[in-house]
């Protein structure tokens, strides 16, 4: 009796192991990387300049290289200025760059958005375009992923290089190394450029790829999966005193802290407190933090913790309760006017980086945070 328990447990172990082996073999295929040799894929997609391009729209260049790259990866925007350099360096030796993004923005959690103040929407690529002064087109294929899923990039960034024929001869890296601070050691993409353009082989026709996943639609669900974490966080509110003020303000903790000043008596605040849990959530799992402190007076309390729980705010919250709301002012910043909503962008150390009276710019506070004020990703 216990051996034929044990034999049907195997066959289960077994079978579900198939199953399992089964799913992943046909996600697998389905983002089949396009092999060595394969004609070029058509695509007519909208770029960030508002035209359509296809294969056709750069039959005139002996070479053509294909990228597919995103915004809110770092490692695809440390290969920015690269892919750059390379479009001008080759433009006049006859050879096409073009850009492709392949990431569905809704599939994009808030916390994969760490070292970006955007994600990958076509809006936001036109932005990021602007800011990068960018000097190939900039596609989108976020809509039904077609393109992606014909060419089945692993990564971004994701190089395809095909000949005059538009064959693929070479599939892979840009480069060796990631950090843009430190010279490569090993320049694939253009060795594979200048061998083509020297009627040579590529010796390296493919090499591994590094940077952020595809974002496929089939990942939106982990995007509320977080959603769904993050809503079971709890939420509280302490009560704070004008010493422990002064302890926040003067910042110790070695993070960038980012304070805001509300009350449920002022609209403007409560209408942008959401902006700043979504900020929580992009930068909280890197040196920052988020912290909120209510003006209320001590009366207003439990309608103060009933909206932080509604906006799920499991950052630190704190209460001012009856102190004198000048105390509060003169403590976190004699500059203030007193003026709700009021943030503060504090560095290690208690400098202030960034002081807004009134509603803030989500973008430009993004912005700052990101640029100037978080630790870099390389030395």
């Amino acid at each position: 009796m216990e051996q034929g328990i044990k034999k049907a447990i195997l066959f289960l172990v077994i079978l579900l192991n198939g199953i399992i082996t089964g799913l992943a073999t046909r996600i697998n295929d389905e983002h089949k990387t396009l092999p060595i040799g394969s004609s070029a894929p058509d695509f007519n997609l909208m770029g960030v300049d508002g035209k359509m391009y296809s294969l056709s729209s750069f039959k005139k260049a002996e070479i053509l290289v294909i990228i597919f790259t995103c915004n809110h990866c770092p490692t695809a925007q440390a290969y920015e200025d690269r892919i750059i350099r390379l479009t001008s360096d080759y433009a006049n030796k006859n050879v096409a760059v073009v850009a492709i993004n392949p990431n569905d923005p809704k599939s994009l959690r808030l916390d994969e958005l760490d070292f970006s103040d955007i994600g990958d929407s076509f809006e936001e690529m036109k932005i990021r375009a602007k800011e990068k002064n960018f000097n190939f087109p900039y596609l989108y294929d976020g809509e039904t992923q077609a393109v992606a899923r014909a060419y089945g990039p692993v990564a971004t960034p994701h190089v395809f290089i095909f000949d005059k024929n538009r064959k693929l001869q070479y599939a892979g890296r840009v480069d060796d190394t990631e950090n843009p601070y430190k010279k490569p050691g090993s320049q694939d993409a253009r060795m594979a450029i200048d061998a083509i353009l020297q009627n040579r082989d590529v010796l390296v026709k493919t090499t591994k790829v590094f940077g952020c996943s595809i974002k496929w639609s089939e990942k939106r669900s982990t995007v509320e999966q977080a959603l769904e974490k993050w809503a079971k966080e709890p939420v509280t509110l302490n009560l704070i005193d004008e010493k422990g003020i002064q302890t926040l303000r003067e910042n110790a903790s070695g993070k960038l802290r980012l304070i805001n000043v509300w009350a449920t008596s002022n609209a403007e605040s409560m209408e942008e407190f959401q902006e700043f849990i979504t900020i929580n959530r992009m930068y909280r799992d890197r040196d920052f933090e988020f912290i909120s402190f209510s003006a209320d007076k001590s009366a207003d309390v439990n309608d103060v913790l009933t909206f932080l729980k509604k906006q799920q705010a499991s950052n630190a919250n704190y209460f001012f309760g009856p102190g004198d709301k000048n105390q509060l002012v003169q403590l976190l910043n004699p500059s203030w006017n007193g003026q709700l909503p009021y943030t503060l962008l504090i560095e290690p150390g208690g400098k202030i980086v960034y002081a807004k009276s009134g509603v803030i710019n989500p973008a430009a506070l993004k912005k700052t945070i990101v640029e100037n004020h978080l630790i870099g990703r390389y030395p």
